[in-house]
């Protein structure tokens, strides 16, 4: 029965990559993904789905636990800056991106970005995701919140991971 049951959920739900995971303070949980292409809105202002390799993902919501008091559980979190730097590890070539806010019914609230890889599908890519914390014009912070965590919402952070594959997912399809 368990055998039939993932096989069907395998026919219904499209293949992520996941790329990394990474847990910062104050309880922000970081997931980045390979996802597969889809067709994003405005469309003028993404990348074709028939011209897209790759959807690029970083998922980013508090932890379940030790996250900071009145945030909610798995809650979104918002005004970050997010970039990713792709680079083939065969050609050297690389590929500068921002992730920009996106919304579905798969995953809800994470950022993200129709690409089309810097090379060849079966190469291999170092992926770099670069996070800013919003600025004080994005984000104003409450006293309490200053003398308990600073006067930032999180510090900048890097995160490096080394010759992901996204051969799978760029041949896989949401049809």
């Amino acid at each position: 029965m368990i055998f039939f049951i993932s096989l069907f959920l395998s026919f219904i739900q499209t293949p992520e990559l996941i790329i990394g995971q990474e847990k910062v303070s104050p309880g922000i949980v970081f997931i980045f993904e390979g996802a597969v292409k889809d067709k994003i809105y405005p469309s003028t202002m993404h990348l074709d789905e028939d011209q897209t390799h790759v959807h690029i993902e970083a998922r980013v919501n508090w932890d379940s636990k030790q996250i900071p008091k009145g945030a909610t559980p798995g809650g979104f979190i918002p005004y970050l800056h997010i970039s990713a730097t792709l680079t083939n590890s065969k050609s050297g070539q690389t590929l500068f991106i921002d992730l920009k806010p996106h919304i579905n019914l798969i995953d809800n609230f994470h950022y993200a970005r129709n690409i089309a890889l810097p090379g060849s599908v079966k190469d291999n890519y170092d992926v770099q995701f670069n996070i800013i914390a919003p600025s004080n014009i994005e984000l104003a912070l409450h006293n309490d919140w200053v003398e308990e965590y600073g006067k930032n919402l999180l510090n900048e952070y890097k995160f490096n991971y080394k010759r992901i594959n996204f051969k799978q997912i760029a041949e896989a399809s949401r049809k």
